[in-house]
């Protein structure tokens, strides 16, 4: 790619985040009246994992200012079990449904969304947590609950291709993989609805580091994803469902901490 090219796409990615104008002739679906979209997606398959409803027992860090301050990208990760509570727990605070709102008009969830859309699905490969095989798994919000799609003993390859190679990945106890689901958002907020999801993504990482700190675990937020590997992997269409952003959360320590600064030796080597 010629500079001149990389400058025109560069301004357009610019043109992407700005707001549209606000007299712009446009007409949402939601405002012509045209059937509004499902809330969350159906069940994939036909069985479900009920998922603990009680936290009473998890050795949550309830010092808001300290999770603050102690929450950092985790990438070494010890590989001893979770719990299935911490699972449920985790899953929860990023995206629970508290109520939904009217018949089927939106749902009240633990995170934040543009207009109530929560356009995203939360679909994870799991290793070594208590009461789960490892494999493939979706996510159910309206039933607090998961599917497994297909169990696998060996998923590291997966998710370290799925990853665009970052091997460190798989060794984490869970790999939550997030998903648009386009018309979600579009039904409401048309050709905007892209710049509003970017930042709805944001809501739901943060939710998820703050929650996993408070357990004394560790995770750090990928955008660098393999979008057609993962999408055939949790059976996705790819065009009005496709996996855009993942998140590798497992058990840390402090004894490793030495092993984590590793990935930062290039600041001191390049005099950054």
């Amino acid at each position: 790619m010629d500079e001149n090219s990389l400058r025109e796409r560069i301004r357009a990615a610019r043109d992407f985040v700005k707001p549209y104008a606000e007299d712009e002739d446009i007409l949402t679906d939601q405002e012509m009246k045209l059937p509004q979209p499902p809330l969350y997606k159906a069940p994939m398959r036909d069985e479900m994992i009920a998922l603990p409803v009680s936290f009473e027992d998890l050795a949550i860090d309830r010092d808001f200012l300290h999770i603050i301050n102690s929450r950092e990208s985790r990438r070494v990760y010890t590989q001893e079990m979770m719990k299935l509570e911490e699972i449920s727990y985790l899953l929860w605070c990023m995206q629970g449904i508290k109520r939904i709102r009217g018949k089927r008009y939106a749902t009240l969830r633990t995170v934040p969304s543009g207009g109530g859309r929560h356009p995203f699905e939360v679909y994870m490969t799991v290793r070594r947590v208590e009461g789960l095989r490892d494999g493939y798994y979706h996510y159910l919000p309206q039933h607090h609950s998961l599917e497994l799609l297909r169990s696998e003993e060996d998923m590291a390859g997966f998710i370290a291709d799925s990853l665009m190679g970052q091997k460190w990945a798989a060794r984490a106890n869970v790999v939550f993989y997030f998903s648009f689901v386009c018309y979600r958002a579009e039904w409401r907020y048309s050709f905007f609805a892209h710049r509003v999801a970017l930042i709805d993504a944001g809501h739901i990482t943060q939710n998820l580091y703050l929650a996993a700190t408070s357990l004394g675990r560790g995770g750090c937020a990928v955008g660098s994803v393999d979008k057609g590997l993962a999408d055939q992997a949790f059976e996705l269409d790819g065009e009005e469902e496709f996996i855009f952003y993942a998140m590798p959360v497992g058990t840390v320590s402090e004894q490793v901490k030495k092993e984590e600064e590793d990935f930062y030796r290039f600041v001191k080597e390049d005099g950054l």
